[in-house]
């Protein structure tokens, strides 16, 4: 059980602090790396609907689970507690929405939620605050307004008397009357020492009137921390970071509207472009509501996209070129996307696609439940899912875009005639296209033009050559900037996809009748490339080496080979990711490391190579655990970390357990000299103890049989001694299989 936090904070200690913190829905990446601090008092945070301000707080509640990253309260780390443990500790939550129950009175409520009869918030003390619920006190929660039952939702969040107090939207649906007296309420508590509360909120008005200054999140990220009355006066601002006017997140609903005939009796032309479309009452009215304000409406208007054709030079593409939607199993290229917020730019890539004499078939994965006139509906898309469409249908925004990305990914590999694919849009749409991208063979084209592409991009691209176009805008509109970024991704498809249908229809006479030589896989290190360049010299007169640089992706791109059957050979010289996965650096393996070896009982030759060094990023990233270690600067950009005996016998268990599970022949090589070129001796790595105690490790792990061999080289891995004993090793087990081709056999 966790107890209530006892010891007051030392001067200078944050209430609250967030620092790298990451949460996935399926692949869709919500918060992405936020940092936030909470001294004291009250700090706002606004943002447009979508951008990750209420998975935030669910976050730091325990209510959704954290990729990664930290989560302090008061110096106490509560990332991966559990809700009630955080509750105890002293937060407590204000839910957007809520969540009263309908049967109890309000006085029940109060009365269940106080804990003990210490603390400054007692029911009495909500009755005076709020005089409106001590005159509903025996009314039930279903009998109360929207205000009223906000009220509510707050006085039991405060019966608790917490120290942190977070409130989602917490003025959501208030009269403006009632508006006022919660600002000023929560405020005074503030001043008082009794709370600090984080707010989230929609409306600039109060966010800026109950903290200075105000955090903005765009886009999972918290963008900047502006002073109040900068960001109540700077309506250029507001438009940019907060959604006021077109912007990618706005809805759309993506479907013409019927025209009309004016008084000549001609039918006027289209609107060419994005539409503005306008709600009066942005908000239900109730009975204490006020005239909105004009500027409210146009913060609030949405942007419909509709169905354009491409032009080029400000001409619309003939229509003659244009082919009509393919079917699922003639040759096209699948151009997918949210059409309800990207439909005019997915139309311009399909139309010029289309242009270059390549069919195109128009994929919708909205979610927002509505047709945009795709070839491809959602719902159809829907119907792939393995588990059915509901959760698609469910309503909730997270939910049903991991289902969407979910439905997709299994609906993709099954299309046939598929040339290649491309999409285009923001973190959103990368995050749901990019998983079924990754599902697709190696060397069928894929583009992804993105907001994303300028970052880190290995989450998207994952081992599959997948290209990424950084879209330089927003992807929202046709401009000067974005017609020439998305035309040369449409055109660079169509090119693609050309080639690849001319090299599927070549007549098989025209194609190569030498026998090629087999593959093998290789892995890399910087630190490794000695060994690794020897040994591709010795095997290239009858093998052809594949080298894959051992980052975490390098890894899974070789296993994805194995796993297809392209790959039938591998000397695993560097399992260095191994290093990042248990210790927390940035190129990290997969629990799934050596798996495709296992699955598919390929030989194995392999060995340890930099095991002796962890990755980070420059020097002040590396965490606070590891700060007196033996580091050593790669580059201003990249800090390595020497592993200790500890780890190294923690990596040796590890690794002997997944070779104990490959019943294919095993042969796993340790360099009892050194397993980098910075575990030489003279170098900064050099820790013979480290290195014995890996080896240990693995000697005490492996169960060795006639099949399965650990063997001891005295030499140093880059030494070319030890890359002649890989080879000896790998040339020994492939000895049939040369026989077998030299019989004109399959190798």
């Amino acid at each position: 059980m966790a107890e209530r936090l006892k010891a007051p904070p030392g001067v200078g200690v944050p209430i609250l602090q967030i620092a790298g913190l990451n949460v996935f829905y399926g692949r869709s990446h919500a918060l992405q790396g936020v940092d936030l601090t909470l001294q004291s008092g009250v700090l706002s945070v606004v943002g447009r609907n979508g951008m990750g301000k209420t998975t935030m707080c669910k976050a730091i509640m325990g209510l959704v689970p954290v990729s990664s990253g930290s989560i302090r309260f008061f110096g106490e780390e509560i990332a991966g507690r559990s809700p009630a443990e955080i509750a105890r500790l002293g937060i407590g939550y204000v839910p957007q929405g809520r969540r009263l129950w309908r049967s109890l009175t309000v006085d029940e409520h109060l009365r269940l939620m106080q804990r003990s009869k210490r603390g400054a918030w007692t029911p009495e003390r909500i009755y005076e605050a709020f005089p409106r619920l001590a005159e509903r006190r025996n009314n039930g929660g279903a009998q109360l307004s929207g205000g009223e039952q906000q009220m509510l939702a707050i006085s039991r969040a405060l019966l608790m008397n917490p120290r942190l107090l977070i409130m989602d939207e917490p003025t959501e649906g208030l009269a403006p009357v009632i508006v006022a007296h919660v600002e000023e309420m929560l405020v005074r508590l503030a001043d008082q020492g009794d709370v600090a509360i984080l707010v989230i909120e929609q409306n600039i008005g109060v966010a800026t009137e109950m903290s200075d200054p105000v955090a903005i999140m765009v886009n999972g990220r918290i963008n900047r921390i502006i002073a109040s009355a900068t960001l109540a006066g700077d309506r250029d601002l507001q438009q940019r970071l907060l959604g006021v006017g077109r912007h990618s997140h706005d809805e759309t609903d993506g479907a013409p509207e019927p025209a009309e005939t004016s008084e000549s009796g001609t039918v006027p032309a289209p609107p060419s472009g994005p539409m503005r479309v306008y709600n009066a009452n942005p908000v239900m009215p109730t009975r204490w509501s006020q005239p909105v304000p004009a500027a409210r409406i146009e913060a609030q208007a949405r942007t419909i996209s509709r169905p354009t054709l491409a032009t080029r030079d400000g001409a619309r593409v003939a229509d003659g070129r244009r082919h009509a939607p393919s079917g699922s199993g003639e040759p096209h290229v699948v151009v997918v996307g949210t059409l309800d917020t990207k439909g005019e730019e997915l139309r311009f890539i399909r139309d010029l696609v289309q242009a270059d004499g390549v069919r195109a078939r128009l994929v919708d994965i909205s979610t927002s439940g509505r047709s945009a006139g795709g070839d491809v509906t959602p719902q159809e898309i829907a119907l792939a899912h393995p588990r059915g469409s509901t959760g698609i249908a469910s309503g909730d925004r997270g939910a049903a875009v991991a289902a969407m990305t979910e439905a997709f990914k299994a609906w993709l590999p099954r299309q046939q005639g598929v040339l290649g694919v491309i999409s285009a849009g923001g973190s959103g749409a990368t995050a749901m296209v990019t998983p079924a991208m990754q599902a697709l063979p190696i060397g069928l084209p894929k583009l992804m033009i993105s907001t994303m592409a300028s970052g880190d991009v290995a989450a998207y691209v994952g081992a599959a050559d997948i290209t990424m176009m950084p879209a330089v805008t927003d992807v929202q509109g046709i401009n000067r900037v974005s017609r020439l970024v998305l035309g040369n991704g449409a055109r660079a498809m169509a090119a693609m996809a050309k080639a690849r249908l001319a090299e599927l229809t070549r007549p098989a006479t025209t194609r190569r009748t030498e026998p090629e030589k087999p593959l093998v896989g290789l892995t890399m290190f910087g630190v490794t490339t000695p060994c690794v360049q020897q040994v591709s010299r010795l095997l290239e007169a009858d093998w052809e080496p594949l080298v894959f640089h051992a980052t975490g992706t390098g890894g899974r791109a070789l296993e994805k080979l194995v796993d297809s059957g392209l790959v039938g050979a591998i000397i695993d010289v560097s399992t260095t990711e191994i290093c990042d996965m248990m210790m927390g650096g940035f190129l990290p393996a997969t629990e799934d490391r050596f798996g495709a070896i296992i699955r598919t009982r390929i030989p194995n030759v392999g060995s340890v190579g930099a095991l002796d060094m962890v990755n980070f990023f420059a020097p002040e990233t590396v965490p606070e655990r590891y700060r007196g270690r033996n580091l050593y600067p790669h580059n201003p950009q990249i800090t390595l970390m020497r592993t200790t005996a500890d780890e190294n016998a923690r990596m040796g268990r590890w690794i002997g357990e997944r070779l104990n599970l490959m019943e294919g022949p095993v042969r796993f090589l340790l360099p009892e000299r050194g397993v980098s070129a910075l575990d030489a001796p003279g170098q900064p790595f050099h820790d013979p103890a480290a290195d014995a105690a890996l080896f240990q490790a693995l000697e005490q792990t492996v169960r060795q049989t006639p099949t399965r061999r650990l063997i001891r080289c005295p030499h140093h891995i880059n030494d070319p001694a030890f890359a002649a004993a890989l080879v000896q090793q790998f040339r020994t087990l492939h000895a049939g299989r040369r026989r077998e081709r030299a019989n004109g056999g399959r190798a």
